[in-house]
């Protein structure tokens, strides 16, 4: 009976299990909790980000003060929030416009094919032919410290990747029998290529948009870190890791590991987040 009882139970929980997208909940709750957090910075923060208060300079957590202080009296936890407004803010814009962009370039690509198609593929050659972080650094060289550099400099470089996965998906799509039907059926180009390719196309390049940002983070925390970033006193999860990073020796670890562990909760809610979007459209399909 108990035996039979264990069975039941195993087929009832079964299908249930296997309905549940893990990934897809875990990350989409913790990242966006942490842009929840990002955006109401002002309700959440005790502190000015920035005002300074030697007094207190490098304390340990207290009640007025949860994450304690930096060198200067800064309290971290009200910094710590700022710094997801400025990271995951400039990460999240920084893919939104390749990602429109890579795609509608890419579904035209593919589409259409001919001297368009051999114009942007040369130049998406010349663009993949420098590593991702010489170009951008070189590029917020060029245009100056600050988020609108740092958007540039990314978005000018990103397209490409997405160009280039949507273009290879349409070069698929154009051969179906449902496109061909369409243009039979005398339906204007734009039409099919914004009802019909599109809309079959992008569902890579939305996971891919996934890891991006998470790459976007990195080179966003490592330019801050190398002082070619988001320009002081604005809060940076970089900037942050470099100033604490020579009080290390004193002791003061937190100064470097809490910006540092934001960086990789962020990183692990999105990659956790890709996968589960690729399993839900995986099985939509």
């Amino acid at each position: 009976m108990a035996l039979e009882t264990k069975q039941t139970w195993r087929l009832r929980l079964r299908p249930l299990h296997r309905g549940w997208n893990i990934e897809l909940f875990l990350g989409g709750g913790v990242f966006g909790a942490m842009v929840l957090a990002a955006v109401f910075a002002p309700l959440l923060a005790p502190y000015d980000p920035t005002a300074q208060d030697l007094a207190n300079a490098l304390s340990g957590p207290s009640a007025a003060h949860p994450l304690g202080t930096d060198n200067l009296g800064r309290d971290t936890w009200s910094r710590l929030l700022f710094g997801a407004r400025s990271d995951l803010g400039i990460a999240v814009l920084a893919v939104l416009f390749p990602f429109a962009l890579g795609t509608i370039v890419g579904a035209l690509c593919g589409y259409f094919r001919g001297w368009f198609d051999t114009l942007v593929m040369r130049i998406a050659d010349v663009v993949s032919a420098f590593p991702f972080f010489v170009l951008v650094i070189t590029l917020v060289f060029v245009f100056g410290n600050g988020p609108m550099s740092i958007f540039l400099a990314i978005s000018l470089v990103s397209w490409v990747s997405y160009a280039r996965i949507v273009r290879a998906e349409t070069l698929l799509i154009r051969s179906r029998d449902f496109i061909q039907s369409c243009e039979t059926g005398g339906l204007g180009t734009a039409r099919i290529v914004i009802r019909h390719v599109l809309p079959n196309t992008a569902t890579q390049a939305i996971v891919f948009a996934m890891s991006d940002v998470v790459g976007n983070i990195g080179v966003i925390v490592t330019l801050s870190y190398f002082g070619l970033g988001i320009v002081p006193p604005t809060p940076d999860w970089g900037q942050m890791i470099s100033d604490g990073q020579q009080f290390l020796a004193s002791g003061n670890y937190s100064l470097v590991l809490i910006p540092g562990a934001a960086v990789i909760l962020a990183s692990l809610s999105l990659t956790f987040l890709g996968d589960g979007i690729a399993n839900a459209l995986r099985a939509k399909r």
